[in-house]
């Protein structure tokens, strides 16, 4: 196959030349290698390979819907037994932490035919919306170098995007799906809370915010991989219902006439671009057209304080994350990224009463989505605030790194979490990326969709979040926007 046939395909026309023996898996393997051999170097998408592992199973007889579809896996809890991963960690990478079983995704994506032949750059611990991890260095746009691809599931993002591969791992706890397919212009949904497995290393993350998918050309991809992967496994602490229908056949159908709320505030009352705003004007005119409804309203909440109780579950989790992996292995004073250090410092010193109160008013949010979406199908809004940044754009303020450094050579780096300054940390963290927490807090599925390019052909995203379990809403919507406004020869564009 020439790579130029290749880049023509998204995932399950790959695996339908497959299945039809008009072409072979090891055939699609080394276009994709071609294609990593040119755009790769420029990108910084891929940093761990597994060719040896690739060649050998594109020798298989692979059944499945992807069956011998090229694919990626992101560097973070996605692991595959006897092969390195760094969850962007120096430390990690140093010592060459080789993982002992495959992640349940993995497992779930095999079953589905892939041939996965490298792991994707991604920020330490994933802890970032952009990629530009210390251990890996950065991970760039492929509609511009000058910009990141975004995080924490940047190199698939920026894989998928270059044409790489058709689809690639992915997975949000604050964005990590939406804010990388914002940035590069791709499909990106969200499942909800327990849609997908976490295990065998752990029964969920961050109280089920935290969720694994993959990001796509096509909507269609997304929905055939979600019918491969979705449901509990024997680590999960609950069910989640099984829709009547596969996602990949509801798609087929147009959705009923839906109300839709939308908004371009950012909640934490930081600035939107002129960007965010058109392509949310851009959007509601399409949907109007579509014979929607489209109504200017957002949900009572206190963004501001939303902002707070993601932070506080994040900066915790992280915290016990780090030291568990400090126990495991002797670290070194650079083992680990200034960010990391200090946002674990910060979760440390969370109270008990402290995170049980933020986890009570995780459930408030949910109870006012519900409510929400009383009056309305979906809520639509900027995936972020802005077009994808440049590179070294995204940064700690420069008048926080020697105070960081010596209040954590001191055990007193928390004290910076204190006070007004709690408000500004927060702000700081997160006024690029203001709208995907509430999704994640709240467990409802959302998804990013690429209906807006600049003048300068940045894409930027418009996000969709639906109700608890709705997923088939999301994809079925998305099928429609594909379709009336198709978005996949947008690909020829990029020049790597």
């Amino acid at each position: 196959m020439k790579l130029e046939e290749y880049l023509q395909y998204d995932g399950l026309g790959l695996a339908e030349l497959v299945r039809n023996k008009q072409v072979h898996s090891s055939e699609l393997l080394s276009a994709a290698l071609e294609r990593s051999s040119i755009a790769n170097p420029e990108l910084n998408a891929i940093i761990i390979p597994m060719h040896e592992h690739a060649l050998k199973r594109s020798q298989q007889n692979l059944s499945g819907p992807f069956a011998g579809v090229p694919f990626l896996v992101k560097d973070l809890f996605q692991e595959y037994a006897g092969y390195p991963t760094s969850y962007g960690c120096q430390g990690l990478k140093r010592i060459s932490y080789i993982a002992e079983t495959n992640a349940e995704i993995v497992n779930r994506w095999e079953k589905a035919g892939i041939v996965t032949f490298g792991r994707t750059n991604t920020p330490e611990f994933g802890i970032k919306g952009i990629t530009e991890p210390d251990a890996w260095g950065i991970c760039k746009n492929p509609w511009n170098l000058q910009h990141n691809s975004g995080g924490s599931s940047g190199g698939s993002a920026s894989a998928v995007a270059a044409g790489i591969v058709p689809i690639a791992g992915a997975g949000d706890g604050g964005g990590s799906i939406r804010i990388p397919a914002s940035y590069c212009g791709l499909f990106g949904l969200k499942p909800s809370r327990g849609r997908t497995p976490w295990g065998p290393q752990m029964s969920e993350a961050m109280h089920g915010a935290a969720i694994q998918h993959v990001l796509t050309k096509t909507v269609r991809d997304s929905a055939a991989m979600l019918d491969a992967t979705h449901g509990e496994d024997h680590s999960s602490l609950f069910k989640i219902q099984r829709p009547q229908h596969h996602y990949l056949d509801v798609i087929q159908q147009p959705p009923k006439k839906l109300k839709i709320a939308f908004s371009t505030y950012s909640t934490i009352g930081t600035p939107v671009s002129q960007d965010a705003i058109q392509a949310i004007k851009h959007t509601a005119k399409l949907l109007e057209s579509l014979g929607h409804e489209v109504i200017e309203d957002r949900p009572a909440i206190d963004g501001m304080q939303l902002a707070k109780d993601f932070i506080t579950t994040w900066f915790s989790q992280f915290s016990f994350m780090l030291d568990e992996i400090q126990k495991s292995y002797p670290s070194r004073s650079n083992d680990f990224e200034l960010d990391s250090l200090a946002l674990a410092a910060f979760g440390a010193k969370t109270s008990a009463l402290d995170y049980i109160q933020n986890l009570n008013n995780w459930g408030q949010y949910v109870t006012q989505m519900n409510h929400f979406f009383d009056d309305y199908d979906l809520y639509l809004t900027p995936a972020t605030a802005t077009v994808a940044p440049k590179n070294g754009e995204v940064k700690t303020p420069a008048w926080q790194k020697p105070i960081l450094k010596a209040l954590l050579n001191v055990g007193k780096a928390h004290l910076l979490a204190q006070g007004k300054l709690v408000d500004k940390i927060v702000k700081e963290n997160l006024k690029w990326v203001p709208f995907t927490q509430l999704a994640n807090i709240t467990g409802l599925p959302a998804m990013s969709v690429p209906l807006y390019w600049n003048d300068q052909n940045l894409p930027l995203g418009s996000q969709f979040i639906a109700p608890f379990a709705r997923e088939d809403l999301l994809l079925q919507l998305a099928a429609q926007l594909e379709q009336a406004q198709p978005w996949f020869e947008q690909y020829s564009k990029i020049r790597i």
